[in-house]
């Protein structure tokens, strides 16, 4: 094959980079500010919700019909991506939005949508209601049940490590409908702050992401009315699993936009910081850290961009590309981010340990991606069974 003058090098098309220059300069301008109070005093990052609700980054995935920009899920980690580069806590705004109601986007009826997606558009918060203290990554196992009565089901149960619990108007809970079909008696709700038997407990004590509230939920005789059962009765666990072939990358997004946010921390720092007569940018161990942490971060890139492109396509293939897509790109994005924002604490040294410099929350924050939206582990176990057929 001849070389092709004309050939156009591989990059995002101009909507995407546009896009990325105009998240980068709301985070650098009204989200990085914060990030370091937020953290400290464990507070919500209301400046970024602020600004993405005046902005329309809150959720750009919400469709259009329901009053929302219609995104695809490339844009969608572009946003996370960047603002998690300054503030991991910031970027679950917009993540968790989309966690939160992507079951109802991909299986609900027309009238649920309209009466959810319009709220989330206009700024209200949605979260996801799957785990529970005896199921975690075996969410199978769940005990919170669901009956019917008239128009109306009534749930019973609890809900863990529920992310921005308290601060969200609508959630996704899966819920047994039937306790002796195991998975496949499992349905999915829409539920509400408001509706009676609902209450939020008390919060999670975390070591990284403390601006995000993370919950425990409970319901005590808390009635739904049928109609916002999303999708057919005993489709909830298929609606759990759908949603994290399509979330799981932007939990990736997220891991990207931490360890890029370390790295640009540690190349600036160490251009400045001088030892020995000279700066440590100098030396060739460091430059060899700094190059093996961009080839990560680059890696793991084209992995989250790719899994993310092919959303919307792998629905249509039947989901088995994408899950092993959405499964790999999550957990080798979330190594890196580990990998690459220890190496930053270490390339700025006894100041790398300190709070006056951000890397270390952004290595606090980098670990919870590799546990939640599917540990690791869980995350290989999906590939290789795909892998095996």
């Amino acid at each position: 094959m001849g070389f092709n003058p004309d050939f156009e090098p591989f990059k995002l098309p101009e909507e995407y980079q546009e896009l990325r220059e105009a998240i980068r300069g709301l985070a650098e301008r009204d989200i990085a500010p914060y990030a370091q109070d937020v953290d400290e005093n464990e507070r919500f990052p209301e400046e970024a919700l602020k600004a993405l609700n005046e902005s329309g980054f809150n959720a750009i995935h919400v469709p259009e019909e329901c009053g929302g920009q219609g995104a695809d899920s490339l844009a969608a980690v572009i946003v996370i991506e960047e603002i998690a580069r300054v503030c991991g806590s910031s970027s679950l705004i917009p993540a968790v939005n989309k966690l939160g109601t992507m079951g109802l986007i991909l299986n609900g009826s027309e009238e649920l949508k309209q009466e959810v997606l319009p709220d989330i558009a206009n700024g209200e918060l949605a979260s996801y209601a799957l785990t529970e203290r005896e199921a975690g990554s075996d969410a199978a196992a769940m005990k919170t049940r669901a009956v019917r009565e008239g128009d109306e089901w009534v749930i019973n149960g609890s809900k863990c490590f529920i992310t921005n619990g308290g601060r969200s108007s609508w959630y996704t809970v899966m819920a047994v409908t039937d306790p002796e079909a195991g998975a496949r008696g499992i349905s999915a709700f829409m539920v509400h702050k408001d509706d009676p038997g609902f209450r939020v407990g008390g919060l999670e004590h975390k070591l990284g992401i403390k601006g995000s509230p993370t919950a425990e939920l409970y319901f005590e005789d808390c009635r739904v009315p049928a109609s916002r059962m999303i999708g057919e009765e005993g489709t909830g666990f298929k609606t759990a699993l759908q949603t994290l072939d399509h979330t799981r990358p932007t939990i990736g997004a997220q891991a990207l936009g931490i360890a890029q946010g370390a790295f640009d921390q540690a190349v600036a720092y160490v251009k400045e910081r001088k030892q020995f007569g000279k700066a440590i940018a100098d030396f060739q161990n460091t430059q060899f850290m700094l190059a093996d942490m961009k080839m990560k971060i680059d890696a793991a890139r084209l992995m989250i961009y790719t899994a993310a492109s092919n959303a919307e396509r792998g629905v249509a293939e039947g989901g088995e590309r994408l899950g092993l897509m959405a499964a790999g790109s999550k957990a080798f994005a979330s190594d890196v981010a580990m990998e690459v924002t220890v190496d930053a604490v270490q390339l700025l040294g006894g100041y790398g340990f300190t709070r006056d410099f951000p890397v270390e929350r952004m290595m606090r924050d980098a670990k919870i991606t590799q546990i939640y939206e599917g540990t690791n582990q869980i995350c290989r176990m999906v590939m290789g069974r795909q892998i095996l057929g």
